[in-house]
């Protein structure tokens, strides 16, 4: 059983700045991490693998070189691994040019049997790259996952967490899966898996190494753009109605009345 783990490195702060000219996040000397649901992924990858006894996990990332040390941190994890798509190509990359690329990365590695990732990342809060992968590869889509349960080679039965319950939903595979932190609790890192991560080879693919349109890649190649950022305009504070609630009803309801008819 072959899993990639696909994870993105995020600002580690609430302090984040904005490119005025590409409206994109200034990376350059802001602490970072792992974005945090992706660390789940991981973790059930390594127990995917640990549950079948064999195979390997793959983790792969889109970024700047500095994205080596959340590459490391995973090695360190356990990870088989590390996969790095990084050129100047790539930079400013929505979530649909981020999905192309991740999935060319994909196709280059070829043997995979799934694919996990966070259900999203906390610097976007989209949760659009998983299920664009899936759609670019072709392949089946799980979302939201609690548990992840492999039956044989080739299903995976999958619970997936909704709003007032959950489902489950068998899936073929190859498949992406997305998870939520209530699949698992990650490890730490072994003292052995960070001397193992500090002296690996961490393997980096630019567009010459993949199978892409270099139209498609990149700030060209997104569809979307963000065109302004600002900060919302302050808010007042709300009228609060004391005394008896017959007393208060009647106010509430003259306050009212005129925003209703459009007066206000």
């Amino acid at each position: 059983m072959n899993v990639v783990v696909l994870i993105k490195q995020v600002p580690d702060t609430t302090d984040v700045r904005i490119d005025r000219e590409t409206n994109t996040l200034i990376r350059e000397g802001v602490p970072s991490i792992i974005n945090p649901f992706d660390m789940y992924a991981i973790e059930e990858a390594l127990r995917v693998r640990e549950g079948v006894g064999e195979g390997t996990v793959t983790v792969m990332s889109m970024g700047p070189p500095q994205v080596d040390a959340a590459l490391r941190e995973a090695l360190a994890l356990g990870v088989d691994r590390a996969v790095l798509l990084s050129d100047r190509a790539f930079a400013g990359s929505d979530t649909w040019a981020t999905s192309y690329t991740l999935a060319a990365g994909l196709r280059k590695l070829e043997d995979y049997d799934l694919v996990l990732c966070g259900k999203q990342a906390i610097d976007g809060d989209t949760a659009q790259v998983g299920p664009g992968v899936a759609q670019f590869l072709g392949i089946p889509q799980v979302t939201y996952a609690r548990k992840l349960t492999i039956e044989s080679g080739s299903t995976a039965t999958v619970e997936r967490m909704l709003e007032d319950g959950y489902d489950v939903v068998r899936v073929p595979l190859p498949a992406v899966v997305t998870v939520v932190k209530e699949i698992n609790e990650p490890r730490l890192p072994s003292l052995k898996g960070k001397m193992k991560a500090r002296k690996a080879e961490i393997t980096v693919w630019g567009p010459g190494d993949l199978e892409v349109d270099e139209e498609e890649l990149g700030l060209d190649g997104s569809p979307t753009r963000v065109v302004r950022v600002f900060a919302p305009e302050a808010r007042s504070g709300g009228t609060i109605f004391e005394g008896e609630v017959e007393d208060t009803v009647e106010s509430l309801v003259r306050e009212l009345v005129p925003v209703l008819k459009g007066e206000i």
